[in-house]
């Protein structure tokens, strides 16, 4: 049976995260370290997280990576990260009759009203407000930015 991985911590610069990470991966597969995945969350600013047996490994995989600060004291585990691993769908957040802002596309800078929101394929349908016609759009969530949160009245 393999031996257990634990999660490590380490502090880098802020905005390192993912030169980093990159540079550690390298050292490991050079110096033929058990390293087994490394991750760089975006919402975790001057930290990356490590998945190794052995924390004597990972201290010396960040001996000579420049930005690699220290490895904080004691593991974390699967269960603490997970929540990192999981993907939010990006509509989260954006409900029916909010006012949103196009950021991407042919409607960019248009303002429309949501109408209808579609977690499963993470796209929204709006209507915008200067078209002549209101014709019903459905575009990626993650390409509008909100304006207003505002529940429908009577439609």
């Amino acid at each position: 049976m393999a031996e257990d991985s634990l999660i490590f911590v380490v502090k880098t610069t802020a905005n390192q995260e993912r030169s980093v990470a990159n540079m550690i991966a390298q050292v490991a597969r050079k110096e033929h370290f058990d390293i087994r995945a490394i991750i760089a969350p975006d919402e975790l600013k001057g930290y990356i997280l490590l998945e190794s047996p052995n924390s004597g490994e990972v201290e010396q995989a960040i001996q000579t990576v420049p930005h690699a600060r220290t490895v904080v004291k004691g593991q974390s585990s699967i269960e603490e990260i997970s929540h990192f691993l999981t993907p939010k769908p990006t509509v989260t957040g954006i409900t029916e009759g909010a006012i949103i802002e196009v950021t991407s596309g042919p409607f960019k800078g248009e303002k429309a009203r949501v109408k209808r929101v579609d977690e499963g394929h993470e796209e929204i349908t709006v209507e915008l407000f200067d078209a002549v016609v209101p014709i019903p759009i459905t575009i990626r969530g993650d390409t509008v930015r909100i304006l207003r949160k505002e529940e429908e009245g009577n439609s």
